[in-house]
């Protein structure tokens, strides 16, 4: 998920933050044979040559993978996945392989990383690990580029879309890869690299998990925005998305009037209406993927039950006709305006302008979502880490990485979880790293954090290669994407 802009305050600088997851045996014992299908070049939605795409962060070759997983309906399904191979020559017993899980980019095809231009984020960590000597697999997870819906958020489809693409590089590549892998994501991919690690738990070639602001515990979180009752600071009288704005209305009535000047310490440390809208726009994003997504498994369900009606008809544009053809979270310019975020801040925006209208009387119905069994179902069943039975604790060494200011996950939310895992698995528990980013936002903190990352890549699984990487090879921390563009 990219950066929230839910900055909720009213008459205060008090910021609320949203959170929105040896042997090969059972790990792949759902994946069918063959698994590897077919490559073919990668080209960028046909915007970018291969060769210059490779160039670009430094690989050999990238390519997209076709390859046989088992979805959620139980059924073979096709996938796809990134591959992308360094230049640094193979080591005499191959190379070592990199998953990178993606974050939230919608649920129709055209949104599949493997049809888009390279995330300039996710080329940072790759260019670094490929100039280390790994191979680079970037699944699309199901049904994201291939035919079906893609089950959002759903733990163990994201996990299994990348054992999957894992079984089909070794079928495919055998004799030039060594057989070790990590997995690595941020938001969504934080989820599934932690599900990953959960999955692939027998796996003994599988060394480990970094996760990025992974997401969890969205219900929640749902609720804390929406519902009066989590809402301490208004006596449990007002949502904290409606306290929000009417601080703000009475802010800008009062610049309005002469009574305040717009460069007040109190007008500015206030989120605008239009902040708030952004922010709240993306959580229903999100929670319309994830109906979307659940529709994957239960083809029955009505994903917009959840939504108001005067919201209900953005949502259904994440799915589109068909599922496959749903609008993306976010679109680049000129197209910014046709991304599902922008969609659902339009309609928040022309709602609020009536000045009697509450913000959480568009969105969200708090009661469906409060009573809807298969909704409450989904929101346990999609918790990394922490649901998981004793068969498939995470036994492997996992590093967090979370961004302090993060609006898009909340640091407590995912303290939480660390904590709640070495609850879990106190066997393994030493094995658990936290590192929370000084003022990093929800993007920044994986960026700035790219040195700690590939470190810990390194140290429990070599590269291989003669190569050493410099500080100065892996270190972001000067990015623009660490401390400007989040």
């Amino acid at each position: 998920m990219k950066r929230s802009n839910i900055a909720l305050a009213a008459f205060s600088t008090t910021t609320l933050l949203l959170a929105a997851c040896g042997s090969d045996s059972k790990n792949y014992y759902e994946s069918p044979v063959p698994t590897y299908l077919s490559e073919v070049p990668y080209d960028a939605n046909k915007t970018q040559l291969p060769a210059e795409a490779a160039e670009s962060i430094g690989a050999k070759s990238i390519s997209v993978m076709t390859y046989n997983m088992v979805d959620v309906q139980g059924k073979i399904s096709k996938a796809t996945a990134m591959v992308m191979f360094p230049k640094v020559a193979k080591p005499a017993d191959g190379y070592r392989t990199v998953v990178w899980a993606h974050g939230t980019v919608g649920v129709g095809d055209g949104c599949a990383p493997s049809q888009n231009v390279l995330n300039p984020r996710f080329s940072i960590l790759a260019q670094t690990l490929l100039k280390a000597g790994y191979v680079i697999i970037a699944p699309d997870y199901e049904g994201l580029g291939t035919k079906g819906i893609h089950p959002y958020l759903n733990l163990k489809s994201e996990s299994m879309s990348a054992i999957a693409a894992v079984k089909a590089m070794k079928d495919e590549y055998g004799s030039q890869l060594q057989g070790g892998w990590m997995s690595i994501g941020q938001s969504q991919g934080g989820h599934a690299s932690l599900g990953i690690a959960e999955f692939a738990n027998t796996d003994t070639s599988f060394k480990g998990a970094v996760a990025g602001a992974p997401a969890s515990s969205l219900g929640q979180i749902i609720q804390i925005y929406i519902d009066p009752a989590m809402n301490q600071a208004s006596g449990y009288t007002v949502s904290m998305l409606d306290q929000a704005i009417m601080g703000r209305r009475q802010i800008d009535a009062a610049i309005a009037a002469g009574e305040m000047s717009p460069n007040d310490p109190l007008a500015l440390a206030v989120p605008t209406i239009d902040q708030t809208a952004e922010g709240y726009a993306e959580l229903l994003a999100y929670a319309a993927f994830a109906s979307v997504g659940i529709k994957a498994q239960q083809t029955n369900y009505d994903f917009k039950n959840i939504f108001t009606d005067n919201a209900a008809e953005i949502a259904e544009l994440a799915y589109g006709r068909t599922g496959d053809d749903g609008l993306c979270l976010s679109y680049p310019a000129p197209n910014n305006a046709d991304g599902l975020q922008e969609k659902f801040k339009a309609g928040i925006l022309a709602y609020l302008s009536n000045p009697t209208h509450k913000i959480t009387d568009y969105g969200i119905d708090l009661d469906k979502f409060k009573t809807d069994p298969v909704v409450s179902d989904f929101l346990v069943k999609t918790q990394p880490a922490t649901n998981a039975t004793a068969e498939q604790i995470i036994k492997t060494p996992v590093l967090i990485i979370q961004g302090e200011r993060d609006q898009a996950v909340l640091p407590d939310v995912t303290k939480r979880l660390v904590d709640k895992m070495k609850l879990k698995a106190p066997e393994y528990a030493s094995g658990y790293k936290f590192e929370l980013v000084p003022n990093a936002t929800h993007t920044q903190a994986i960026v700035c954090r790219n040195k700690l990352a590939v470190d810990f890549i390194q140290e429990h699984m070599s590269a291989g290669s003669d190569i050493v990487l410099t500080d100065e090879d892996k270190d972001a921390s000067q990015s623009p994407h660490c401390k400007g563009a989040s």
